[in-house]
C-alpha cells in the first residue's frame, strides 16, 4: 500500500449540527492518528440550512486530510453515506454520525476486533444508548418489525456506526436501488461480520434532526425496497376472509333453516360491505405502494447529485 492510498476512511453525512464539526474533526484526527497518519476524514454535506459546508471549507483548510462534499440538495442520510462511499479510498472504512454520540475514540477498538477475529466488517453496539424510552422503544418495534417483513435479522442498538472493509463497500456500492439503508445493505451483501459494544454519548446539538414523519417514510422505504413479504401476507389476509366470510354464511344459513332469523336487516349487510370495501381498498394500496416503487427504480435517477467538493477527484 503506498501512502498516496489511506489506510483508514472515516465517512459522516452532514445535516445541522454544523457547530459539532470542529470538535468532532479534532477527535478524530487524534483518534485515526493513533493507528496510522494514512487516513481520510468525508464528510458529506446534505444540504444543511446551518453553516455546515462553510464549517467544512474551513476544516479542510486547516487538515488536508479531510474531504468535504455539497450535494445538490438535500437527498437523506443514507445517500449521504452512499456518496461518502463513492469517495472514500481507504482499506478500511468507518461510517458514522456527526452528532458525536458515535465515539471517535472508539475506533481503535472496532479496527483491533476486526483484526483479532479476521472478520470483514465490525458493527458498534450502543448497550447503553442515551436516547428516551420512547425512541428506544420505537426503534426495537420497528427493528422488529423490519426483521419480520424481511427476514433480515437486524439489532436495534445497531446503527450506523462500523468500520466496514473495503470489499464490503464494494459490495455495497454495487447495489443500484434508489432506496438506500446502509445497515439492511451491510448485512444483505454478507461477508462475516461482528458486533462490539460500544459507547454511547448523550447528542451535545439538542434533539435529532430526524422526525417521526420521516422515520416513519424511512421505515416504509425500506420494507417495500427489500421484502415482498408485505404483499404475500395480503394474499394470506384475503384467504383468512374468504374462510371466515364462508363459515359466517354457513351459520346464519343454518339459522335461517331452523327459523332463528325471522326478520331480516340491513346491519350486517352494511357492516359486511364496509369490512370487505376497507379490505379491497388497503390491498390495492399495498399494490400500489409496490407499483409506485417499482416505477420509480425503473427511472433509474441518481442517488445523490454532488453540488462541488472542496478537493478534486
Amino acid at each position: 500500500m503506498t501512502h498516496s492510498v489511506p489506510y483508514l476512511s472515516v465517512v459522516s453525512p452532514v445535516y445541522r449540527g454544523g457547530e459539532l464539526l470542529p470538535e468532532l474533526v479534532g477527535r478524530l484526527v487524534n483518534s485515526l492518528a493513533s493507528i496510522t497518519p494514512y487516513f481520510e476524514i468525508v464528510l458529506v454535506d446534505d444540504r444543511s440550512p446551518d453553516d455546515a459546508w462553510v464549517r467544512i471549507q474551513d476544516l479542510c483548510q486547516q487538515e488536508a486530510r479531510v474531504k468535504g462534499i455539497r450535494l445538490s440538495r438535500n437527498f437523506g442520510q443514507h445517500a449521504a453515506i452512499a456518496a461518502g462511499l463513492s469517495h472514500c479510498q481507504g482499506e478500511w472504512v468507518v461510517v458514522m454520525d456527526n452528532d458525536l454520540q458515535d465515539l471517535p475514540e472508539e475506533i481503535p477498538s472496532l479496527l483491533k476486533h476486526a483484526r483479532q477475529h479476521n472478520l470483514d466488517y465490525v458493527l458498534a453496539s450502543r448497550r447503553k444508548r442515551k436516547h428516551s424510552r420512547l425512541h428506544r422503544g420505537i426503534s426495537y418495534l420497528f427493528y422488529c418489525t423490519l426483521y419480520f417483513l424481511t427476514d433480515v435479522k437486524q439489532d436495534a442498538t445497531v446503527g450506523n456506526f462500523g468500520l466496514y472493509h473495503q470489499r464490503v463497500i464494494q459490495a455495497v456500492r454495487q447495489m443500484p436501488e434508489r432506496v438506500r439503508f446502509f445497515p439492511v445493505m451491510v448485512q444483505w451483501v454478507g461477508f462475516t461480520g461482528g458486533i462490539m459494544p460500544v459507547e454511547h454519548a448523550a447528542r451535545p446539538g439538542g434533539g435529532s434532526s430526524y422526525r417521526w414523519g420521516q422515520r416513519f417514510h424511512l421505515a416504509l422505504d425500506v420494507v417495500l425496497a427489500y421484502s415482498a413479504k408485505p404483499l404475500r401476507l395480503t394474499v394470506m389476509l384475503g384467504l383468512l376472509v374468504m374462510v371466515l366470510a364462508f363459515l359466517l354464511g354457513m351459520i346464519t344459513l343454518i339459522r335461517y333453516w331452523i327459523g332463528q332469523i325471522s326478520v331480516p336487516g340491513y346491519t350486517s349487510l352494511v357492516l359486511l360491505m364496509c369490512f370487505f370495501s376497507g379490505l379491497c381498498i388497503s390491498v390495492l394500496g399495498m399494490v400500489g405502494l409496490y407499483v409506485g416503487r417499482t416505477f420509480e427504480e425503473t427511472k433509474q435517477r441518481p442517488i445523490y447529485i454532488v453540488d462541488t467538493m472542496t478537493t478534486p477527484e
